[in-house]
């Protein structure tokens, strides 16, 4: 229901990636929730996005800057849309690989209409002249336009009508704090609880016409890794199965069988994952092992167990980095259904300063 058009791309094509791909672009268009009534999940943000869009309207003026925070998928798009609906403004969407000429952003700010949303999505990836450019159009309505090059350069001031940035980031930290600080209201969208994607899952099955019990729908919550997008794409997969192995009724045992031909596993991990466990539990006794050696292992890209796999394991309490290497924690063993050396945690393998020994 709720998502975000922003992940690394390595993580695309897995059917618990982050990243949204041709059909989920096409799926979310249908299943977006139009106010912030519709919307699931994110109450504290919801709560305090709310506020912020009464008083403006109360007032009769655009509301405030928003930034958004958080990982791909959680629904910093689906809000960005909402908060012009709320607002009965235009939205102009672009983002920030795609502004890097401060020309390129002085054409969209001088295109802007009154009240109209602007929709920045990764923020932290603009280049730095736009960026200052920025910095000005959203203080004080007003862009300068440089003309001409050398000594004989002229700044041309551009008054902007009042506009509502929305931006949206997955790196927070990577924003300089001129930028951040010129946001109204900053908000920082965090994973989802199982009971919170069930309902999404609901809302979604019922917009697709889909038949799911209530134990279904958890079996799918809880492989969706916290994540929406994931979940209704998972939601999809299962749909598939159940109306060509069952009579299209969503059941536990039917949800569990369908992701179990797609290898995810009852906490989320795909095949990717479990290669990562396994190396890292069976080639090196559990760790530390060196990045680089872990991915040859795997027979991965460093970036693609970096950036993909690690995030999730590590979030999920499987695996630790420390200055040593990568190191499994007593779950990941527990998960696989193998047993650690006598050693492990104990200092024999040097793991002993990680788990209390």
């Amino acid at each position: 229901m709720n998502w975000d058009d922003t992940a690394q791309p390595a993580d695309e094509g897995r059917l618990v990636g982050s990243a949204a791909d041709g059909e989920d672009q096409a799926v979310e268009a249908a299943l977006r929730p139009k106010s912030l009534a519709e919307f699931v999940g994110q109450e504290r943000v919801r709560e305090q996005l709310d506020l912020v869009l009464r008083a403006a309207r109360q007032r009769g003026a655009t509301a405030d800057h928003v930034l958004l925070s958080g990982a791909p998928g959680l629904g910093k798009t689906t809000l960005s849309m909402i908060i012009a609906a709320e607002m009965e403004a235009p939205i102009r969407i672009t983002s920030g690989p795609a502004i890097q000429h401060a020309g390129d952003l002085a054409a969209i700010l001088s295109s802007l209409q009154e009240g109209e949303v602007l929709f920045l999505d990764e923020i932290h990836r603009m280049s730095r002249p736009a960026e200052e450019m920025l910095y000005m159009a959203m203080e004080d309505f007003r862009v300068d336009v440089i003309v001409g090059k050398g000594p004989g350069a002229t700044a041309i001031p551009l008054e902007l009508p009042p506009f509502t940035l929305v931006g949206a980031t997955t790196r927070a930290g990577l924003l300089p704090p001129p930028l951040r600080d010129r946001f109204g209201f900053t908000a920082h969208m965090e994973f989802y609880e199982p009971a919170e994607l069930e309902r999404v899952i609901h809302r979604s099955a019922d917009l697709l016409d889909v038949t799911i019990d209530t134990a279904g729908a958890a079996e799918i919550a809880g492989r969706s890794r916290g994540t929406p997008r994931i979940a209704n794409r998972l939601l999809r997969r299962v749909r598939d199965y159940a109306q060509v192995k069952a009579d299209g009724l969503i059941t536990q045992e039917i949800a569990a069988a369908a992701l179990g031909v797609y290898e995810v596993d009852a906490r989320g991990l795909d095949r990717l994952d479990r290669a990562v466990l396994e190396a890292l539990l069976k080639l090196f006794g559990g760790g530390p092992v060196g990045l680089s050696t872990l991915s040859v292992a795997v027979g991965e890209e460093r970036e693609t167990v970096e950036e993909v796999a690690e995030p999730f394991l590590v979030r999920e309490g499987l695996l630790a980095r420390t200055p040593r290497g990568r190191v499994a924690t007593p779950a990941a063993w527990a998960h696989l259904g193998l047993t650690a050396p006598q050693s492990y945690g104990t200092g024999g393998s040097g793991q002993g300063d990680l788990f209390g020994a």
